[in-house]
This record gives C-alpha cells, structure tokens and sequence, in this order.
C-alpha cells in the first residue's frame, strides 16, 4: 500500500537517495551530472522563502517497509497570466520501479493540482529517449505538443530531443 504525503525537512536523505542516482546517470533530467547535494535540495525542496511560493513537494511512502520510494513536485508552469497550467516532475526510486508507483504518483498530482485550481498540466522538457515516461504520461492523456530538436545532450546516445506535453485537467 502507498501513501502520499507532503514532504518534510526530514525526508530529505530519502529523497536524495532517489535524485542523486538520477542526476548522476544524465538520462531524463537536464541537471548537472555533478549535482551536490546541497544544489540537489535547492533544485527539489522549497526553502525558507523558496524562489517559488507555488512549490509543493510530495513524498510517496511504502506502508510496508515505510520507505519513501517516489517524490514529486507541483508548482505553477509559470506566473501572471500563466500561473492555471501547472507543471510537475517526478522521481521513482530504481529498486521500486515497475510497481505502478509512478502512476499512482502522477493520479495523485494530478489530483492535488486540480484542487490547487490549476487548469492544465504541462511538462516543459521530457526527454525522447526516456521512452517509459512518454508511454506513461502519453497513457495518463498527455499529447506532445512540441518537439525541440537535439536539446538534450544524452551521455550514450548524443543529441535527442525534448518533448513538451500537456493535458488539461
């Protein structure tokens, strides 16, 4: 069973252990494969006053082992007139991949951005070799609305393009 809540200071080392092996792969993000931790957290968590008032972060936690295996973050695409489309990213731990937990994760933003008041939901830069994210987000009613040609370098298979891909809500 999972359940999903909103992150805390103290889950910090979890979620982590989650983005730095992501990071440091240089796969489905565009981060600095060298990411400290202290960048990590200033890329993922809010701060004191957060660059972004819109921020929120969740957790995902395993009630069996009560681990956190997933996080993500909402926050609006944008401000002013276009602070109703909202944007998120998500991350899965390795060893719980294939669980249904990214799914679950994204029904569960989805929902919390609908009752946030966004409109819509938009991802600015997911990569085209990141082929289960596409199929996921494409089986959640996600379109590609934009391809950007060789936007993101992949560090095995070069030059790849990143997709823009939004659903209303």
């Amino acid at each position: 069973m999972l359940a999903f809540r909103t992150a805390q200071a103290d889950d910090w080392p979890a979620i982590w252990s989650i983005m730095e092996p992501v990071a440091r792969a240089g796969e489905t993000y565009c981060w600095d494969m060298s990411m400290d931790e202290d960048a990590g957290r200033r890329e993922w968590l809010p701060g004191a006053s957060g660059p972004d008032p819109t921020l929120t972060v969740f957790v995902v936690v395993d009630s069996e082992t009560d681990r956190v295996v997933g996080t993500a973050q909402l926050h609006a695409n944008r401000g002013g007139n276009g602070s109703h489309v909202s944007n998120a990213s998500f991350l899965v731990a390795a060893e719980a991949g294939g669980r249904g937990i990214g799914r679950a994760l994204a029904a569960h933003v989805m929902e919390e951005a609908r009752a946030a008041g966004y409109s819509a939901m938009q991802f600015n830069a997911v990569v085209q070799t990141n082929e289960r994210a596409v199929a996921l987000w494409v089986s959640l009613g996600f379109a590609i609305v934009g391809t950007v040609p060789g936007a993101f370098v992949h560090p095995t298979a070069g030059p790849t393009a990143l997709y823009i891909m939004h659903r209303v809500l």
